[in-house]
């Protein structure tokens, strides 16, 4: 390791290899909090579930759905 961090390191390498989410847009994703009662967190769960997507993905496109309905 010494050897290879003598040898400099490859900072385009470094900057693409970054962790952490996928970006959703040109800016940082906001985090907003929202009440559920039990039996829609339920039946969200499990339409997740059927779509294969986490609760996160079938919540952001159904609040782009409503707002691209006309």
């Amino acid at each position: 390791m010494a050897d290879k961090a003598q040898a400099g390191y490859d900072v385009d390498e470094i900057i693409r290899r970054r962790g952490g989410r996928p970006a959703m847009g040109v800016a940082p994703a906001i985090v907003e909090s929202v009440r559920v009662d039990p039996e829609l967190r339920r039946e969200l769960i499990v339409r997740a579930a059927e779509k294969h997507i986490s609760v996160s993905e079938a919540i952001w496109r159904a609040v782009r759905e409503y707002l691209h309905a006309s």
